[in-house]
C-alpha cells in the first residue's frame, strides 16, 4: 500500500537560496552529535525536534540524520521512554530551565530506569521517531544497511512505542495519554486551560524562567501558566516519574500524539519488514490505535478530534490543530477525511486562504496570533497536514500549502513560528525543524536525490 511513508511528494520550483539558507541554519546548530533547536532558547536535544530535524537533515547527510536519532535514543529510559530532552553537560545550568538539577533524571528517575551518566527531563514528547527513522533510511538504503541502522533502532523504538500503548494508557481505551502539557509538543495550547485550573502553581520566587531572557514575553506562556507547569513537572519527578497506579491530575488523551504513535507503528511495520522481523504485530496495533482515537476523540458535532480529559472525564471543547492532525493516518474512513478537510478549509483554520494552518481556532475565545501555540503557525503541523492533505489526494490543497510555507520559510529567517495571517516572524529565529522541513519540501524524487548526492551535488559535506 502505498502511503505517505514511503510515496514522495513532488519538488517545487527548487530555490537554491533557500536551499542554502535551511542548510546554514542545520550546520549551525549542530553540535556533533546532535542537533539543537536554537543556539539561544533552546541549547539541549529536543525528543520531537531531533524527529523532525533528522527528517531533513537526511538531504543533506544520511549518516548526520542517523546520528541525530541514535543519540536521542542512546537516552532512552529502561521502561521504554523516550525523553523530551536530552540535556548537554557542556551548558550551563541557568541557560535553560527547567535544567538538569531540577529532573534529577539518574537519581529520581532510577526506579523507572532513567540512564546513569546521561541527564534527562522525565517527560516524553509525540512519538515521531519510528518515521522519521524510517525516512531517514530511505535517504541511502545502501548506506543504512551497511551501517545496520535500522537492526540498531527497531528494538529501542518498539520499546519506545511499548511504553506509549502501556503505561501511558491511563484511560484504559487504547490511547497513549500525555501528563504534561509539555509533552503534547503544544505545551501553550489553549485545550490545557481548563485542566491546568486544578493544578496549584509553584510559588513564584521558586524559580527563573531562563525563556523570557530570548523571547518577548508577550509571545511566550504567561507566569501562571508557567507555574502550573513547574508544578506539574516537580509533582511527577517527586512520584520517581511513576505512571500507572499514581493518581495525576493531569491526564489527557491528545489527538495528535496518537496520530503520530500510529503512524510511526506503520513506520515500524516497514522497518520490520526490511530487517527480515515480523510486521504484523505493528500493523495490528495501528489499527487498534486508529479505532481507538475514532472511538474515543472523534466528535461528529465539531468535524475534527478533540483532546479528552481523562481527570475530567470531558472531551476538552477547544479546536487545536492537534485535532486536524490524524489525517496523516493511513485508512482513517473517508467521511472523517472529509469532515477534517471542511473543517480545515472553515474559518476556524482557513487553509488555503491564509498564509499557514494556524495552531489554534482563529475564532476561538483564546485565539492569539502572537502568543506560543495559542493562534501562531507552525512549520511542523504545516508540514504534518500537507502531508496528509496528499495521502488523501487532495494535491491541489497540499500544494497550496507546501508553497505557502516555503514562501513564509524564506521570509521569516526560518522562525520558530509565525503570524497565521501575515507569516510575520515569531519566537525565536534559525529554529531546527523550520530548517529541516524546508529541506523536505524542496526534496526532489529519491532517484535524482540519491543521484544528486553520488555526484556530490547537495549543498556543504556529507558526513
Amino acid at each position: 500500500m502505498t502511503s505517505l511513508l514511503d510515496s514522495p511528494v513532488p519538488a517545487a520550483a527548487d530555490d537554491p537560496a533557500l536551499r542554502r539558507g535551511a542548510a546554514r541554519v542545520l550546520y549551525a546548530n549542530w553540535t556533533g552529535t546532535s542537533t539543537v533547536p536554537s543556539r539561544g532558547l533552546y541549547p539541549h536535544q529536543w525528543s520531537w525536534d531531533s524527529a523532525f530535524i533528522a527528517i531533513g537533515l537526511r538531504h543533506l547527510s544520511a549518516r548526520r540524520a542517523q546520528r541525530e536519532l541514535e543519540t536521542l535514543l542512546g537516552a532512552q529510559w529502561a521502561d521504554g521512554r523516550v525523553p523530551h530532552i536530552v540535556f548537554n553537560p557542556a551548558v550551563p545550568l541557568d541557560a535553560y530551565f527547567p535544567s538538569p538539577d531540577f529532573w534529577r533524571s539518574s537519581r529520581d528517575g532510577a526506579e523507572a530506569g532513567a540512564p546513569e551518566g546521561i541527564e534527562t527531563s522525565g517527560i516524553v514528547q509525540p512519538p515521531v521517531h519510528a518515521l522519521a527513522a524510517w525516512l531517514v533510511h530511505l535517504a541511502d538504503p545502501e548506506a543504512s544497511r551497511r551501517r545496520r541502522f535500522l537492526p540498531r533502532t527497531y528494538a529501542a523504538l518498539t520499546a519506545w512505542h511499548d511504553y506509549l500503548s502501556g503505561p501511558r494508557d491511563l484511560g484504559g481505551g487504547g490511547l497513549a495519554a500525555v501528563l504534561h502539557p509539555w509533552e503534547s509538543g503544544m505545551d501553550n495550547s489553549p485545550c490545557w486551560d481548563v485542566p491546568l485550573r486544578r493544578i496549584e502553581p509553584a510559588a513564584p520566587g521558586s524559580y527563573r524562567r531562563a525563556d523570557l531572557d530570548h523571547g518577548a514575553a508577550a509571545e511566550r506562556p504567561t507566569d501562571l501558566d508557567y507555574g502550573r507547569y513547574v508544578r506539574l513537572a516537580g509533582d511527577y519527578r517527586d512520584s520517581g516519574y511513576a505512571d500507572a497506579g499514581t493518581r495525576h491530575e493531569f491526564a489527557v488523551e491528545d489527538p495528535g500524539v496518537n496520530a503520530l504513535l500510529i503512524v510511526s507503528e506503520h513506520a515500524l511495520a516497514r522497518i520490520a519488514a526490511e530487517i527480515g522481523a515480523d510486521a504484523t504485530p505493528h500493523e495490528e496495533r495501528a489499527a487498534r490505535l486508529t479505532a481507538a482515537l475514532v472511538e474515543r476523540l472523534w466528535s461528529p458535532a465539531d468535524g475534527m478530534f478533540l483532546c479528552r480529559d481523562l481527570a475530567g472525564g470531558e472531551p476538552i471543547a477547544e479546536h487545536s490543530v492537534a485535532g486536524l492532525l490524524p489525517l496523516i493516518v493511513p485508512g482513517l474512513p473517508q467521511d472523517l477525511v472529509g469532515a477534517l478537510i471542511r473543517t480545515a478549509a472553515g474559518p476556524g483554520f482557513r487553509l488555503g486562504e491564509i498564509p499557514m494552518v494556524p495552531s489554534y481556532d482563529l475564532t476561538g475565545p483564546a485565539f492569539d496570533p502572537s502568543r506560543y501555540w495559542r493562534g501562531p503557525a507552525w512549520f511542523n503541523t504545516s508540514w504534518l497536514l500537507e502531508r496528509g492533505l496528499r495521502l488523501h489526494g487532495r494535491t491541489g490543497a497540499a500544494d497550496t500549502l507546501r508553497t505557502s510555507m516555503l514562501t513564509a520559510a524564506g521570509a521569516c529567517d526560518f522562525a520558530e513560528y509565525v503570524d497565521p495571517f501575515t507569516a510575520e516572524a515569531r519566537g525565536t529565529r534559525d529554529f531546527g525543524w523550520t530548517a529541516a522541513l524546508t529541506l523536505d519540501l524542496l526534496v526532489r524524487d529519491p532517484a535524482e536525490e540519491d543521484a544528486g548526492h553520488a555526484a556530490g551535488r547537495v549543498v556543504g559535506a556529507r558526513v
